[in-house]
């Protein structure tokens, strides 16, 4: 499979330059013109995320298809949101309305806190059970040709049909997560896995732990997923000085509860991805190439927060590596987001699609 790239749209221009972080409403017109620009600039996904204050994942989806040529939505989703037939449905019309370019990404929610927002009470490995179960009925139900029935641990129903179906009989599915648990589901159900941006040799042992459960299972390894947020500028120098000028905004971000009351649940985080990318902050500031902790201590490793800090020419370098040990989908976006997607588009993308095809490049033929 090729070597692509995800971003992130955001859904509020009032929330632009380094607090992006903490999203606070809805502003179409930004919106659009964040697609628009992801699509124009080279990306082939974007990950629509979820979260319980945010607007709604799936409506996002919709508009970031519909206002695009070629981009592919990777919607978010909770498996105790919405019930596994509805969703079927729900999903399989989303991807007809994008012309097949809908991916899935099963989040099974690593705060309890943030689950009882909205009624979910169950601990973290009955939701990762849930989450097993979820994926099964999906790809039941797209692949039906009459009424199926269901009877198991958390869901049960009867005779349920769809009339829509994907258009290309699934929907690609996306597990993430750094737990055993996470793995495997990942392992067993995953298309796809994501991982937030540890060093090199950490993600290289998680990406075993996954690919020895699908082996397990008698299944292909699933795509690896690995996300970062770059900082670049023209040289060194420069990338280290607006590093620590992003990080004083996020400092100061931190210190504004209310901006993020919503958003950011209490003392050390419960899930497992946070708490590696804290302790690995603890081992050291910069790690391999070019791998910054220090944004994940200011933000308590709330998602996907280690950067990647030089030049367009080192950040690609960087990236590169990871490609190295088996990741080949790569999640880049900033702490300014619409302004660094257009920097990346511009700057980084084309140097790691230019060393990728000189590496496919066949040989030359030796001189006579």
């Amino acid at each position: 499979m090729p070597v692509e790239f995800i971003s992130a749209v955001h859904t509020d221009a009032g929330a632009s330059g380094p607090a992006a972080s903490s999203r606070t409403g809805l502003d179409i017109d930004h919106l659009r013109r964040y697609a628009r620009a992801l699509d124009d600039g080279g990306f082939d996904h974007t990950l629509v995320a979820y979260h319980s204050a945010s607007p709604d994942a799936f409506q996002v989806a919709q508009f970031v298809a519909t206002h695009t040529e070629r981009i592919r939505p990777i919607l978010a989703h909770r498996p105790g949101v919405i019930f596994p037939t509805h969703a079927a449905r729900a999903l399989a019309t989303l991807d007809q309305i994008s012309n097949g370019r809908l991916t899935l990404h099963i989040i099974s929610g690593g705060s309890d806190e943030e689950q009882r927002r909205e009624g979910d009470y169950l601990d973290k490995a009955e939701r990762y059970e849930r989450s097993d179960e979820y994926i099964q009925i999906l790809r039941k139900v797209w692949q039906a040709d009459g009424p199926v029935s269901h009877r198991g641990k958390y869901f049960t129903f009867e005779g349920y049909y769809s009339d829509v179906k994907p258009v290309h009989g699934l929907v690609p599915v996306s597990v993430g997560g750094s737990s055993q648990d996470a793995y495997r589901v990942g392992g067993q159900q995953g298309d796809i896995f994501g991982l937030w941006g540890e060093p090199l040799k950490e993600t290289a042992e998680q990406i075993a732990a996954v690919n020895a459960v699908a082996d397990a299972a008698g299944r292909p390894h699933p795509r690896i997923w690995v996300s970062f947020r770059p900082i670049i500028a023209p040289t060194e120098e420069l990338a280290w000085e607006k590093a620590h000028r992003t990080l004083g905004v996020l400092k100061d971000q931190a210190r504004n509860t209310e901006l993020l009351r919503h958003y950011r649940t209490a003392g050390r985080p419960a899930n497992v991805g946070s708490q590696r990318l804290l302790d690995i902050a603890e081992r050291g500031e910069v790690h391999d190439r070019c791998l910054w902790t220090a944004p994940a201590v200011a933000t308590n490793a709330a998602g996907a927060s280690t950067a990647l800090v030089g030049t367009p020419e080192t950040v690609a370098q960087a990236l590169l590596d990871y490609v190295d040990i088996g990741c080949d989908l790569l999640s880049i976006r900033g702490y300014d987001p619409l302004n660094d997607a257009i920097d990346y588009a511009r700057h980084v993308l084309p140097l790691v699609r230019q060393e990728l095809a000189h590496r496919a490049a066949p040989a030359p033929a030796p001189a006579a």
